[in-house]
């Protein structure tokens, strides 16, 4: 029987907590049940194991993201967009590094509810790129390169790879303005750089 008061959202409240402070990898179904003050087994009534688990954290921080990526593009499009976009997926890397960690993870094929929360945040990217007036492929082109800077510089950050005494936020403008300065070059060529 459950224990009164324990329910799965607060089950990922606490694996969220502990991923982000510890890492994702961190997180094991010991580590949360002793968390949470019960058995290990548990869990079970709320998880059918750590990679059901794990599948859970993904959803929360995809959901999240998609959260606030939309909050960060309201009234806000092109360049502005895009910088918007590319404060709040970095902003979302540092204030939860576990849950980033988790929705980097390819999305299993067939799981709607992990497609279905992915596909927001693509839409959201994609749908920025409409200023530029890149769809279908090369909007998607233009959405992956933005996610390998950003996904770059998020990971360079946390594991310490800046080691120079320079303002890490001048730097990651700077990428973004060159970033930026692209876009303008795909909007003029379009299709043909297909």
């Amino acid at each position: 029987m459950p224990r009164i008061g324990l329910d799965l959202p607060t089950v990922i409240r606490a694996a969220t907590e502990l991923a982000d402070a510890h890492g994702l990898e961190a997180l094991t179904l010991a580590t949360l049940a002793q968390k949470l003050q019960i058995r290990s087994p548990s869990l079970y009534n709320h998880v059918n194991g750590l990679p059901d688990l794990r599948r859970h954290l993904t959803i929360a921080g995809l959901t999240l993201m998609s959260e606030l990526f939309g909050k960060a593009l309201a009234d806000q499009s092109g360049d502005e967009a895009i910088r918007a976009f590319s404060h709040a997926y970095l902003s979302f890397a540092r204030a939860h590094p576990g849950l980033y960690e988790a929705v980097q993870r390819a999305v299993e094929p067939g799981d709607n509810v992990l497609e279905e929360a992915a596909g927001k945040v693509v839409d959201l990217a994609v749908n920025v790129m409409e200023a530029y007036g890149l769809r279908g492929e090369a909007a998607i082109h233009a959405v992956r390169g933005l996610r390998s800077l950003l996904h770059g510089f998020a990971s360079l950050e946390k594991q310490g790879g800046f080691g120079m005494p320079l303002d890490l936020d001048v730097t990651f403008r700077l990428l973004i303005d060159t970033f930026l300065e692209g876009m303008k070059v795909m909007q003029t060529k379009g299709d043909m750089m297909l």
